[in-house]
């Protein structure tokens, strides 16, 4: 044991005196812009897919349930695996899935087809986030906040990009015209081969918690790291629930209160979305200097007045709370992954895998169960319902703080 414990003192020692490769963090970054991007462009072609095929809005949760329930049952063995059992190569791989479901989608002639390839797209994100998280980590120099931050903000800005690019590519082209984002999956492919390379060269120097951090969560019995993980995921169900109510139905709920046409209600959708960018490039650098826990406090239950304010906002107010409840809600889930890592010490993989799953769960059971209130009742009650969801931020208050603990 003494050896294992020295070997990884030397290996951190070392990642930190080769400091943060930012060659990697862009590299990393850019490709989960593009695989975020190709995910995005599902929730953003709903009010299409919903006219083509006549769905209702039960059907379009199950959509976006058959997606993250994909990813998210596999996110956590693909990282448990890949723990053990390194597949650098496995991001390119995994990328060709997701370019499987997209050419699916551009040609589906029913909703079960439509299924169908919003869960290959979900495969691909399983094996994408927690390998890429892990890459993210390797390269972070031990600044694993920072590093985690640059990796997500990624995905946050393909998020942003996709309902954009939906409004002016695929609602006036129509499904057909999802087949050119093909062009978009194989690139990504192209530079996740080149990032396999280097994870390849490197896997030794797998990025592990610090020593410090590492006696941190030691000092902690079993049983308060298994409080700890489910009051994280705790966190996470409510983050990732009143999420769902804007990513998936933001669209739809100005829409019907304010009668505003799609196009417009997608630039409202990509606004929001690019605060959510914001928010998670900043949660990450924050918390290496101020402490995961309080930028948890702050985030999750700091949207609180936000959210109550928000169903009862005319359309300018709405457009204004939406970017600071995107902004303040998005800084905590780098430091809620890092903090569970630090928890968990020499399971990156399986602890990103984790929550990057427990993500895409909650977002898709949110979505599927929100839109079946919203079929019986309205889109402005599931809002002004989903606006309690930050109170769960209170749980925030029981975990341990270990940067104390550490020191």
């Amino acid at each position: 044991m003494a050896a294992k414990t020295a070997a990884g003192e030397a290996r951190s020692h070392g990642q930190a005196a080769q400091g943060t490769v930012f060659a990697i963090l862009v590299a990393i970054s850019f490709s989960h812009l593009l695989n975020d991007l190709i995910q995005s462009l599902l929730p953003a072609i709903y009010p299409m897919l919903k006219d083509s095929f006549r769905l209702s809005f039960t059907q379009i949760g199950l959509i976006t349930l058959a997606f993250q329930l994909t990813a998210s049952l596999l996110q956590p063995l693909v990282g448990l695996y890949t723990d053990r059992r390194p597949q650098p190569y496995s991001l390119a791989a995994g990328m060709g899935l997701s370019l499987s479901g997209l050419l699916l989608l551009s040609v589906a002639p029913s909703f079960g087809v439509l299924l169908l390839a919003a869960a290959l797209v979900g495969m691909g994100s399983s094996v994408f986030h927690p390998e890429s998280s892990r890459v993210a980590r390797m390269a972070s120099g031990g600044r694993h906040g920072l590093a985690q931050s640059l990796f997500q903000v990624g995905g946050n800005a393909g998020s942003a990009m996709g309902p954009l690019l939906a409004a002016f590519v695929v609602l006036p082209g129509g499904q057909g015209s999802i087949a050119w984002f093909s062009l978009v999956a194989v690139l990504a492919m192209i530079v996740l081969w080149q990032v396999g390379a280097w994870y390849e060269r490197h896997r030794l120097a797998t990025a592990r918690p610090s020593a410090g951090r590492a006696d941190a969560s030691r000092s902690l019995s079993r049983g308060k790291v298994a409080a700890s993980l489910a009051i994280l995921a705790a966190l996470v169900f409510s983050k990732f629930f009143y999420m769902a109510s804007l990513s998936s139905y933001y669209t739809f709920y100005l829409i019907s209160t304010f009668g505003i046409p799609v196009e417009s209600a997608q630039m409202h959708l990509f606004v929001f979305l690019l605060a959510v960018a914001a928010g998670t490039l900043a949660g990450g650098p924050v918390g290496d200097r101020i402490g995961r826990k309080t930028v948890i406090w702050a985030s999750i239950l700091g949207v609180l007045p936000f959210s109550l304010l928000l169903p009862h906002a005319n359309l300018f107010w709405t457009g204004v709370l939406s970017v600071v409840i995107g902004l303040v809600l998005a800084s905590a889930f780098s430091a809620i992954v890092v903090y569970a890592q630090e928890l968990v010490p020499g399971n990156v993989g399986a602890v990103a895998g984790l929550f990057f799953g427990l993500a895409f769960g909650m977002g898709g059971i949110g979505a599927a169960a929100l839109g079946r209130l919203a079929d019986l009742t309205s889109i402005g009650f599931v809002y002004e319902l989903c606006a309690f969801l930050p109170l769960i931020g209170l749980l925030t208050v029981f975990l341990p703080d270990l940067e104390r603990s550490r020191d």
